[in-house]
Order: C-alpha cells, then sequence, then structure tokens
C-alpha cells in the first residue's frame, strides 16, 4: 500500500512565514504543531466552477475527502512558486497557467500546523488531467460545494468561507 514518505523534510516556519529551521513530515504530522508551509492553488474554468481533487485513502491527514485542487508541502530549500509551480504540474498537469495570490494565513488542527500560501488560477476544464498521485477529481458549482460539505476537508471548508471563493 502507497504512503506518504515520513522522512521527507519540510521547513519549518514561523508566523511571518519565515524559514526557521527544519522537520520530518512524520514529525511534522505527529501532533507536533511544528508550523510548516504549504500551497493551495484553488482553480476554476470559465463558467466559475471550482476544481476539486479527491484525497487518496492511504494518505495520513483527511484521506478520501475532496480538497484544494492542488495542494502540498513547500520542500526544505524550495520557494512558494516553485513548490506551487512544481505541485501544479505533478498533481493536475498544469503548467503555463497565471496564478494571483490571494493570501497566507496559519491553519490549525489537532495533529499539525500549516503556514498555507493561497493562489487562484483560471484554466480551460481539458487542461487539468489528474495524476494518479489524486483520488480523481471533478469540477463544482457553489452549490453543490455547499451542499456536500461534510465530504471536504475542514481546512478547505475554512477557507471557501474566510476567502469567499465560492
Amino acid at each position: 500500500m502507497k504512503s506518504d514518505n515520513k522522512n521527507e523534510i519540510f521547513p519549518i516556519v514561523d508566523e511571518a512565514g519565515k524559514v526557521v529551521g527544519r522537520a520530518t513530515r512524520g514529525e511534522c504530522h505527529s501532533g507536533s504543531r511544528l508550523l510548516h508551509p504549504v500551497v493551495h492553488l484553488h482553480v476554476y474554468d470559465a463558467q466559475r466552477r471550482l476544481y476539486l481533487q479527491r484525497r487518496p485513502e492511504w494518505k495520513d491527514i483527511q484521506p478520501g475527502k475532496w480538497d484544494t485542487a492542488v495542494g502540498g508541502h513547500i520542500d526544505y530549500g524550495e520557494n512558494v512558486e516553485e513548490a506551487l509551480r512544481r505541485e501544479a504540474r505533478e498533481e493536475l498537469g498544469l503548467t503555463g497557467f497565471e496564478a494571483e495570490y490571494l493570501t497566507s494565513y496559519v491553519f490549525e488542527s489537532d495533529r499539525e500546523r500549516e503556514y498555507v500560501n493561497v493562489f487562484r488560477t483560471t484554466v480551460a476544464p481539458d487542461a487539468v488531467n489528474p495524476s494518479d498521485e489524486l483520488d480523481g477529481g471533478r469540477w463544482w458549482t457553489a452549490e453543490e460545494i455547499a451542499a456536500s460539505a461534510d465530504m471536504l476537508t475542514p481546512n478547505l471548508r475554512q477557507e471557501l468561507q474566510r476567502l469567499q471563493l465560492i
């Protein structure tokens, strides 16, 4: 069975997003609450539908839930833009898109703390080609998302509400 690499090295950041150290994925997701940076890319089509990915059952955080189109950790030594482009390419096959920066904030759960860097883009539906790293995905209307809140990750629910993205 597939699993996340618990030895992968993540940067540890302060509340302003400045790198202050490093730790493994296992340490960051162990309940240590070490603040580590991630990128989120909300992907829209011309009809304002939002693409969501379904997290695979083998993921260590929120398996099987629907989540941000592109979401991933920033690797140690990588900057935000590099991580955003890498994750978009790896997860959805997206390249050459224009990303609009929206905000950064700290997300906290009982297992982890993330410094979330949020972006959005609009693409043609056929530009999205999900990889086998995901358990699929699909385009959602705002009404479908509102009616399916219990199927979404808590982070996605909070982010959509906070930023009024739907």
